[in-house]
């Protein structure tokens, strides 16, 4: 996923960190904003609406291509 999102983002993304966790930990935040936790939402997701929530909050105005959801 952290590759996906680095070649979605490629120019708009400055940083991706990855950290180790205990407990299944896995959330994403973008912007200091949290974009996904496995523990909120109760599974890990599926990596199009992984990308449609991180362009949400650094690139809104930007379309996916075909990954894109239909509005």
């Amino acid at each position: 996923m952290a590759q996906e999102l680095l070649s979605t983002f490629d120019g708009e993304l400055t940083e991706l960190t990855l950290k180790t966790g205990t407990g299944g930990i896995f959330e994403v935040t973008a912007d200091d904003q949290l974009v996904w936790s496995r523990k909120l939402e109760g599974r890990f997701p599926e990596i199009t609406e992984l990308k449609q929530r991180v362009r949400d909050v650094i690139v809104p105005d930007r379309d996916l291509g075909h990954s894109d959801r239909k509005k």
